[in-house]
């Protein structure tokens, strides 16, 4: 009887218990009302959980920290928009030198590399942390950067850019993922602003075609050798040179520790809580969260353990199975996550028809103007991608304000804006007229792209954050292998890709005012 007794009252104690717990987790979300997903709550334990984080970061507020995270994660936009960009630079001289059969194989090299990047890194975030892809990508990215302008053929230099691509497009879906994991909920506009990166990235690899290319180049396929063309190895050489700098910043400048967030959906709360308290302390700022405040929310799993653990899950198709089921765990969720992918897709194809293929085209135009030389080709390059550094900052400042709706509006009005210009473009018959519309395009492109880069990670749930990020940016670049093998058989020295960009930026437009989420004013999970 009285082992009955002491089981009925454990049985009640648990009960009760159990429903303290689920009332601390409902009035946690209750609390968070204001969340992106506030509510599209799967987990309430972990939703509970996510609005005390929230609420904490946004107690100890913006510090030099989050500047630091700013500029380092900053870094990889740089870096992916600069390998990207190399290999179209230089595909034309090390043509002249190699006589390759496949004219743009270069250009499927390294989207094929960004989409196998994005994909891993993408996954492994969500699995094994993300601190391990930011300090090792760049890195990687480097290595294959200098070895590449060493390559004696073109499938040699293929492989190698192949390589460099796969550290530098899968390091870019950690940036984005990493900052917003650390901001708080006011300051989460620096999200866009932080694509500004990227077309610095694209000003450095202009600068340095425009220094190397003019003087160091041969004419022609018949007249080309290694020793009168070393321009476009010297434009990796020096590319890869910088990007290892930036990869020795990133573990100096900052120990990053794994985000508050990934730990806390990997169920350690302590860690979560202890990384959170390091920041307030170094900054003298305060942070009332407390450990037990957490954990009467309830337990999460923690799924993490041993590194053996950790790398059987990295393998584990349930693992993907998992992640994919959490991006698509409400009707709302699912509508989100299939246009945010639908305009990655869109934007994959239209961004390298018109970008990627530039040069070529601004050679043809250069041509009809009365001036071909690569030094006016390369001059005009520079000049147009200083314009996309500004397209984000005028996005970013765009997204705070309530005149423009929120990030959707921003988005909108980039892409009906970039498209006016591309229909402009192809009525231009001057080389001031060439040079003006080719920076509007770069600018105007780049409030949208900077804006839809922020967009993403806000509306995915940060426990798959890093999946919906991989697998949108994976979108990305399956359609840059596809406008690449387009442009084998196309010509892209006409206007026609023109029109089709235009087109697809109206597509754009209208997608993203049905976007079911707006991030102005919310915070992100």
């Amino acid at each position: 009887m009285d082992v009955e007794a002491n089981t009925s009252s454990a049985s009640a104690a648990d009960k009760i218990k159990s429903r303290s717990n689920a009332s601390l987790a409902e009035r946690s979300i209750a609390h968070g009302e204001n969340d992106i997903l506030g509510g599209e709550n799967v987990d309430q334990v972990l939703a509970a959980k996510m609005t005390l984080i929230n609420d904490a970061i946004d107690e100890i507020g913006f510090t030099p920290h989050h500047w630091k995270l700013f500029c380092l994660n900053g870094f990889g936009y740089a870096v992916d928009s600069l390998i990207l960009l190399i290999q179209s630079i230089i595909s034309t001289q090390a043509g002249y030198e190699f006589q390759p059969g496949f004219s743009t194989g270069l250009t499927i090299a390294v989207y094929v590399g960004m989409l196998v990047g994005a994909i891993f890194w993408g996954f492994s975030a969500d699995i094994v942390g993300r601190r391990f892809a930011f300090n090792v990508s760049l890195f990687v990215s480097a290595v294959f950067t200098i070895v590449a302008g060493a390559s004696p053929s073109w499938i040699v230099l293929g492989l190698f850019i192949c390589l460099s691509a796969f550290g530098a497009g899968g390091n870019l879906v950690l940036d984005t993922t990493v900052f917003l994991e650390y901001l708080p909920s006011q300051n989460q506009w620096l999200l866009t602003l932080m694509a500004a990166w990227w077309g610095l990235g694209q000003l450095i690899a202009g600068l340095f075609a425009w220094a190397f290319l003019p003087n160091y180049s041969c004419a022609d396929a018949a007249s080309c050798t290694y020793d009168n063309n070393m321009g476009w190895r010297y434009v990796w050489y020096t590319s890869g040179a910088f990007v290892f700098v930036l990869s020795i910043l990133r573990i100096t400048i900052i120990r990053l520790e794994e985000t508050p967030k990934f730990l806390l959906s990997e169920g350690k709360d302590e860690d979560a809580l202890r990384v959170l308290r390091n920041i307030a302390d170094k900054y003298q700022r305060p942070c009332s969260l407390t450990l037990e405040r957490l954990q009467a929310c309830g337990m999460t799993s923690q799924r993490r353990t041993t590194a053996a653990r950790m790398a059987e899950r990295l393998i584990d198709p349930r693992e993907v199975i998992f992640h994919f089921k959490g991006l698509y765990a409400t009707r709302k969720m699912a509508l989100s996550t299939t246009l945010v992918w639908f305009s990655w897709l869109l934007i994959g194809l239209a961004y390298p028809l018109y970008n990627v293929f530039l040069p070529s085209y601004l050679a043809s135009r250069g041509a009809q103007f009365g001036d071909s030389s690569q030094y006016v080709t390369w001059r005009n390059y520079a000049i147009n991608n200083t314009c996309s550094i500004f397209g984000p900052v005028l996005a970013g400042f765009m997204c705070r304000s309530p005149w423009f709706w929120g990030r959707r509006g921003t988005m909108i009005i980039g892409a009906l804006v970039t498209m006016i210009f591309f229909f402009c473009y192809t009525q231009v018959r001057t080389e001031s007229e060439n040079v003006g519309f080719t920076c509007a395009i770069s600018f105007c492109l780049n409030i949208y792209y900077g804006t839809l880069y922020a967009y993403t990670p806000e509306v995915f749930p940060s426990a798959h954050r890093g999946t919906g990020n991989g697998v949108a940016i994976g979108f990305n670049r399956i359609m840059g292998i596809v406008s690449a093998i387009v442009a084998h058989f196309a010509d892209t020295k006409t206007a026609v890709p023109i029109y089709i960009c235009a087109a697809l930026y109206i597509v754009m437009a209208l997608v993203s005012a049905v976007l079911p989420f707006e991030p102005y004013g919310r915070r992100s999970s």
